[in-house]
């Protein structure tokens, strides 16, 4: 193992058997790119073998930081050494830096192919910090390579290579969902979006109730969408995207994910502005819930759900067959609000702009729509939010706020 810094090299060797060995060091220019030239040999006599697992396979040749470490724009870590060690399978490698930089990870270990490997790391990019959560899934030696560039950058240049142990392996159904971007949790790319003062800073949302609500602050022409994943779909009666429902207040975006199932869930988050026709992905989280949730999904929504639009009531899109159920709902410049079920119900409007009324629901399989007429000499009505009418005990309230 060769660590380097500005002026110094320490090199650690491991013998293979007993037995007398050459140990060659050769060196060049820091910026040349000359050959390598020898500059001398030590003799090395081992007496008796050190018994252990392989190290990884490093093809950067060198661990801990690269020399030019703070040229690349890095100036110190959370881990001190070349050595990390997770005793219980997680690890989280912050790296302060300064300036903004981008950052990729590798994990290598003799069990773990590619695919298995990048759902073994969260990463996360903000102003002046790096973060990279790790999961170990095997017990032994990893290699985790770091590789940066500045956010105008083309090409990422290996800053590090960490050596770490694992003491006790993480379980694999715990693993990281598939697909995470470089932008995990908030950072030079929300910010960059416009969003603000996020509720989670951290990528990874643990829960044991099987919610959460993501919040940011968020300027009056961005506009925020949200789509949630996982690898593996049990139990879930609905799609996925009937599980998260986004909506713009007038400075603020609220995210809200309910959980149909235990897991590891990925919730995107993509912007646009209003010169923008297409979404642009903003950020990832992970949220992670062991607690056996099962929550009914939120009612499916069109496109005419925007900015403003608030549902109160009911919050649940699956409703109770033949019951009364209080809707109520802001809609922005809604000359009118009805829902259509098995009858029609028109909606008043309260002194705070709330439209409100109780609906009856009808029998199960009817298909109850949130409607408005948007002008005064229009008869037309458009559908706004759709929910579903199912049989059994009457379906949770759902995730409030």
């Amino acid at each position: 193992m060769m660590m380097m810094s500005k002026n110094n090299m320490t090199i650690k060797v491991t013998p293979p058997t007993e037995g007398l060995f050459d140990l060659m060091i050769f060196a060049r220019h820091a910026d040349s790119q000359d050959p390598y030239n020898w500059v001398c040999s030590y003799q090395i006599q081992c007496l008796q073998p050190r018994n252990g697992e392989k190290l990884p396979e490093n093809p950067f040749h060198f661990w801990g930081f690269h020399q030019k470490v703070r040229d690349f724009g890095i100036k110190e870590s959370s881990h001190k050494g070349e050595l990390l060690v997770a005793p219980e399978g997680t690890l989280l490698l912050t790296l302060q830096t300064s300036r903004p930089l981008l950052a990729t990870y590798e994990l290598i270990n003799k069990d773990l192919d590619a695919a298995l490997s990048k759902k073994c790391l969260a990463a996360q990019a903000e102003e002046e910090k790096l973060s990279c959560h790790v999961l170990c899934p095997f017990q032994g030696y990893y290699r985790l390579s770091v590789f940066v560039k500045d956010l105008e950058g083309s090409t990422f240049r290996n800053a590090a290579n960490f050596l770490i142990r694992c003491l006790r392996p993480i379980n694999q159904n715990e693993l990281f969902p598939s697909g995470l971007s470089m932008h995990c949790g908030s950072g030079i790319s929300s910010t960059s979006c416009g969003l603000s003062s996020p509720s989670h800073s951290s990528p990874i949302i643990s829960t044991k109730l099987g919610k959460c609500n993501i919040t940011f602050h968020a300027p009056a022409d961005i506009e925020v969408t949200a789509s949630l994943s996982k690898d593996k779909v049990i139990n879930a009666k609905y799609p996925l995207e009937r599980y998260v429902l986004v909506t713009h207040l007038r400075a603020k975006v609220s995210v809200c994910v309910v959980l149909p199932e235990s897991g590891v869930y990925k919730v995107g988050l993509f912007g646009r502005s209003k010169d923008h026709k297409d979404f642009a992905h903003v950020c990832d989280y992970v949220i992670r819930c062991f607690s056996d949730p099962s929550w009914p999904p939120f009612p499916r929504v069109y496109s005419l759900w925007s900015r403003g639009c608030v549902l109160l009531e009911p919050r649940t899109g699956v409703l109770q067959e033949q019951s009364w159920v209080r809707f109520r709902i802001k809609v922005p410049k809604a000359h009118q609000a009805v829902v259509l079920g098995q009858e029609k119900t028109v909606l008043q409007q309260t002194p705070n702009m709330v439209w409100e009324g109780d609906v009856f629901t009808g029998a199960a399989g009817t298909r109850v729509k949130l409607a408005a007429k948007f002008s005064q000499h229009c008869s037309s009505l458009e559908v706004i939010l759709a929910f579903e009418v199912g049989g059994g005990s009457p379906a949770s309230p759902g995730c409030s706020g």
